[in-house]
């Protein structure tokens, strides 16, 4: 197991039951990156490719 798994685990674990609105998620990555500008660009990437699921599933 990754490292990261552990870690997508817990979130699911903790907090797998609740509802939130992508609003909400969005702002939670953004308070990520202002804490923790050396990870901007992953967190980027995994907006955009979140944005575009749907994208990908038509190609």
């Amino acid at each position: 197991m990754y490292y990261t798994d552990r870690g997508i685990e817990e979130l699911e674990q903790r907090r797998g039951e609740e509802e939130v609105s992508l609003s909400w998620v969005a702002a939670r990555l953004q308070e990520f990156v202002d804490d923790n500008p050396e990870f901007e660009i992953p967190i980027e990437r995994l907006a955009t490719w979140l944005a575009r699921l749907d994208d990908l599933d038509e190609d």
